[in-house]
């Protein structure tokens, strides 16, 4: 059991890491401007849930807090990365910094949001637990993770963009981000199944915290 919940906590720490660096990649969906991380962040929930499922809250809490400290340790990097003094023959200092710079306002908006988002995850897979007596664990998941990404979406796009863009482009990007959210969230529901059903080879009672 405990080679798995390692093999999850490393899964949910690569995808966060990878979410953050990809996200400054916008694609088109419809009308809405989209970024790369929409498919890969989701998984980070479909994690807490297992491990809330299955080792319970202390566990679940302890591996959002490695998430954000992980978060801090690649920002760090990336930044030192930034400003080391480029090679007199390396012409691509300017698109490492398109790519991989660290905007502080950016930072702090993803910070804040994942940080609200994942504790509100683990937070609300709980209680919804025991509403229903540990049973319908699609109901747990879907009403615990739809809520969270709302809120991510609504502190993350607030803090990144308020104030630099108008406020009715405000909502449509929060709305286009949700909705994309949304059917992921939708969907995920069978892997979360999946990931509980594999997890729980072997005996493990989890807390109710």
């Amino acid at each position: 059991m405990e080679k798995k919940l390692r093999f999850l906590t490393a899964l949910f720490v690569t995808c966060l890491l990878v979410a953050n660096i990809i996200a400054g990649k916008l694609f088109a969906l419809g009308r809405f401007a989209l970024p790369a991380a929409v498919f890969v962040y989701p998984v980070t929930f479909v994690i807490t849930d297992t491990v809330s499922e299955v080792w319970g809250k202390k566990e679940a809490n302890s591996i959002v807090w490695l998430g954000f400290i992980m978060n801090l340790v690649m920002t760090a990097f990336l930044l030192l990365g930034q400003v080391l003094p480029p090679a007199p023959f390396w012409e691509n200092q300017a698109a490492f910094e398109a790519v991989l710079g660290a905007v502080p306002r950016f930072v702090a908006a993803s910070m804040a949001a994942y940080l609200v988002s994942q504790f509100h995850d683990v937070w609300a897979f709980l209680f919804w637990r025991r509403v229903t007596g540990g049973r319908h664990l699609w109901l747990r998941n879907n009403l615990s993770t739809m809520t969270s990404q709302l809120l991510d979406s609504v502190i993350f796009i607030s803090i990144a963009f308020a104030g630099t863009v108008e406020w009715a482009a405000l909502v449509t990007m929060m709305a286009g981000q949700y909705m994309v959210k949304l059917i992921l969230a939708l969907a995920d529901t069978p892997f979360c199944y999946l990931a509980v059903r594999w997890a729980r080879k072997g005996e493990v009672i989890a807390d109710e915290g």
